[in-house]
Parts: C-alpha cells; structure tokens; sequence
C-alpha cells in the first residue's frame, strides 16, 4: 500500500482544521474556502495584486497574457488537482467557482477537468501520450523521483518573474528544489508531533501544576514515561504502527535522531543502501525492546496501522503516538474530547532533537508552456496556495477556522510555505475568533516547529520502507529475531529495488 492512500478527505473545509490544507501522507487536494480577486485582466494592462509583506505589486500571469495576444490561440489548462467524484460536494463546488472565476478574466484560457492521483507506473505512459495534466500534487519522494527521471519544470525563473521566491520559507523552497534549481510549489506542509492521551498521562502523575503534559523530550524519557503509564493503568504507553507502510513515519524519524542515514546519493546520481549500519541497527534493536523488554506497546504493534494509532488513543488504550499536525481531526472522530488530546514536540535521540516535516508538491510536466503554467499559477493564487493575499483569502481561512470550530476540531497555528507577515496576522485574528482549545497543550510543539531543525521525513524512497516493515514484523513477533542477519539481508533487497532505474 503506498502512503498517499492511507488518507481519505472528509468535508470541505473540516480538515482544514489546524488551518492548513489535509496533508500529511496523502495525496488528498487540498480544501479551502479560499477564493481570490482576479488574477488576470482580458485588456492591455496586467491585474496586479498586492504583496503585503514587500509592499510591491506583483504581475499576475502577464507572460500568459502577452502569448494569449501574440497568437490568439487558446491555452489549455489540464487540471490534474481538480477533485475527483468521491470528495464532497461543496468542495467540488468550490473549485468549479474557481475555474468560472479563472476563465471569466481570462478567456484565453480553457480548463480541463482531469483529477489524477499520482501513480509512478503509469507516469512514463502518460509522459509519451501527451496526456499528463498541466498540474498535478506529489509527495516528497514522488518529487525527487519525477526530477531525476526530467519529467517535470523547471520552474525558477516563472516563480522569480511573479516575486514568489523570496517570500517561500526557506526550509520548503529547499523541499521543491534540486541543484538550486525550483521545480514546483508547495501544496501544503505537515509537521509532526507526539500526540497525547492526556488522561492517560494525569493518571501516571506525568502532568504539571498546569495539568499540561509534560512531554518527553528524548527516546530514553518516552520509554520511562511509558513503563510508568503501563505500570499506574495497565495501558501501552506507545502505540508504533508498523502494520502497513505507514510504519515509515516512526523509523524514519528514529532515523534522524539516532543519526542514521539510510540511502546515499552517489556523485553520479545512483543511490546506494545502509540499512545494515551500525545506527539503522540500533533503531531495529530498540524497537524489538518497546515490545519484548520494556512491554510498553499495544498488544498487537505488527498490526497497528496509520487509523488504529489514532483508535487506541481516542480509546484510553495508548498514552502516545506520532502523527501530523493535521491529523487532529483523527482522536475527534473517534470520539475522544478537545479537551483529552494534544501535540508535543517529537523525542530526540543521541544525533539531536528535529521537527520532521512532510509536505505535497505542485508540479508540472515537461512539456507543459510557460504560458499553460503561469494559467495553472493563476489557478494557484485563485485556491490561496500562494503569498498573494486577498480579502477572499482573508475570508477563506476565517471561514475555515470557523467551520473547524463548528465541528468540534482543533484550531491551532500552521506551520506556513510562505513568509507573510499578513498573513500571520490572519492566522493570530483566526485564532482570536474561534480558538476552541487551551494553547497551552500546544506550546510546545508550536515552539518546537520555530526553535528546532527542519527535515524532510519522506525523503526517502518509500519503497525501501516495505522492507524494513518486514523486517519490523519479523522482530515484534520473535523476540529471539537477530536484528543484525535480518538488516544485512533488508539492505540487499533494498539495494536490489534501487538499483530498478525506475524505483522510488
């Protein structure tokens, strides 16, 4: 199972509950009720919107509309983030205004509908046949992939010529780029966090004066606080999901903070595996340990998937579990209160302590114009996924806040693509309005997103994941498993994978 489908959209405008757009490992459009001014003026002189944080203007699709001029041919936009039929209504809705809006200023242009979920094997097919959609979201890893097959954009001087550039937050320009060249636009971004059943924790005595969480900061506290939940409740203290690919999420981040680098990329760009190192060791060590030396697991961690962490916590069954920021609509849907769940920072390890991130991509073909890409831009500002702010923009994520309250779903700050201090305003005016939780639970992981390192945590190929997800269920179910046999063989069938000229 690939990660992107571990998600599903619920409704338009719920899962923007933290303010973003649904993400984390799926794949899922992002929903927003976000609609802004024109970007585009069918007469001689270009729209230009307002950039607040400069002061200046920026030109909106004015490469767009001098070719549309110079030839009076039609630009065809083949939208690929265009939802499919099984998303709500109301957001399908949402992004027919969009293109009405696009395609009123802009009669030059015509828009497909042609929603695509991204598939790597059939990618190559619809390169050859013409038919790739203009623009389309990707995963991380899905992203490096497509640049080192050149089956997308290079899109840097696009970017430069609208003044988008400056205003990406360095650690996601980073993200979209290869060799400091820019190859897409951040769809969204997700952190991680350690989310908490906090009833759990006051039963252990592991809260402070304020009843907050007092959250582990490192790998050796979680295990404490985790044997002294087991202990006081008889309840797992952590829930590690290692029953489908979602298992990529903890190992990935034990990765980092253990300082165990997986795959290399060599000088003359084929990757090379080390998942036999004496780091990548250690993690698979200590993850047979969580289940057969501390018993601080749930009862069945081989089987423990991406929805069921999110089940055990809502449940009382397990204290902790690593998750995304914009997963919080998850312990509610299940049941559990506001008031009985929260997000702290991610543990460190012997290498440092991090705030993983993980983000979708917008991209665009090889083939695609530059007049087609400056479209499925304007299309972009129109959705406010850009650091063009408008009043409807404004109005958009109020609304999302609003809604999210509405439903019962945390409203906290998002972790933002884009350097905008009006935008910050927005968000902190958001907040004032129908914040629906005490802050305070969530300090510290916002702390942590401004005070710690930022890295990438599906930079990897996810495919190398498969294995060690094999291996993972080989130690929690023998805790006889020699780690060190079963490492060496993972790291040759994962080095066999990567050297498929096609693989991820």
């Amino acid at each position: 199972m690939r990660r992107k489908k571990l998600f599903k959209p619920v409704i338009a405008g719920i899962l923007l509950a933290s303010l973003i757009s649904i993400t984390a490992c799926n794949g899922c459009l992002a929903v927003s009720d976000m609609v802004a001014k024109t970007t585009g003026a069918p007469e001689e002189t270009a729209a230009e919107i307002n950039v607040p944080e400069t002061g200046e203007s920026i030109t909106i699709a004015e490469e767009t509309q001098n070719e549309t001029k110079a030839d009076g041919e039609t630009i065809t936009l083949k939208l690929g983030i265009y939802p499919s039929s099984d998303y709500d209504k109301a957001y399908i809705e949402q992004h027919d205004g969009y293109i009405s809006r696009l395609t009123t200023d802009n009669p030059s242009i015509t828009v497909e509908k042609s929603p695509y979920f991204f598939d790597s094997d059939e990618f190559p097919s619809l390169m050859e046949s013409g038919s790739c959609p203009t623009v389309f979201s990707v995963t991380d890893s899905d992203f490096k992939w497509l640049i080192s097959k050149d089956y997308i954009r290079d899109i840097t001087d696009i970017l430069m010529e609208r003044g988008w550039l400056d205003s990406m937050v360095e650690s996601f320009r980073n993200n979209v780029s290869e060799n400091d060249k820019v190859y897409g636009v951040p769809a969204y971004n997700y952190g991680y966090g350690l989310m908490v059943n906090i009833d759990l924790f006051k039963a252990a005595g592991l809260v402070d004066e304020n009843a907050i969480p007092k959250y582990p900061s490192t790998w050796d506290e979680l295990i404490e606080y985790s044997k002294i939940i087991r202990e006081t409740t008889g309840k797992a203290g952590f829930c590690l999901n290692a029953g489908d690919c979602s298992f990529e999420v903890p190992f990935a981040v034990l990765a980092k903070s253990y300082g165990a680098e997986l795959v290399f990329t060599n000088d003359d760009g084929t990757r090379t595996t080390n998942l036999d190192s004496k780091e990548a060791i250690e993690i698979m060590k200590l993850i047979r340990s969580l289940k057969w030396d501390y018993d601080i697991l749930t009862d069945d961690p081989a089987a423990d998937t991406w929805i069921s962490g999110y089940e055990h916590i809502a449940a009382g069954d397990a204290a902790m579990y690593l998750t995304a920021e914009d997963a919080l609509n998850q312990p509610v849907e299940n049941g559990l209160g506001l008031d009985k769940f929260a997000i702290g920072p991610v543990p460190g390890g012997p290498a440092g302590a991090y705030f993983p991130i993980g983000s979708e991509i917008y991209v665009f073909p090889k083939d695609a114009t530059d007049a087609q890409i400056n479209a499925a831009l304007d299309y972009l500002v129109l959705m406010g996924k850009t650091p063009v702010v408008t009043d409807e923009v404004k109005e958009g994520i109020l609304n999302d806040a609003k809604t999210a309250n509405e439903q019962g779903i945390p409203v906290i700050k998002p972790v933002s693509c884009w350097s905008n201090s009006e935008l910050e305003g927005i968000y902190d005016e958001a907040l004032e309005k129908y914040g629906n939780i005490y802050t305070s639970l969530y300090d510290a992981f916002l702390e942590s997103s401004q005070s710690r390192e930022n890295f990438n945590l599906f930079s990897y190929p996810h495919k190398i994941f498969h294995v060690l997800g094999a291996v993972a269920q080989e130690v929690l179910g023998d805790p006889d498993a020699d780690v060190e046999t079963l490492m060496k063989k993972a790291d040759k069938e994962a080095q066999d994978i990567l050297d498929d000229p096609d693989a991820q």
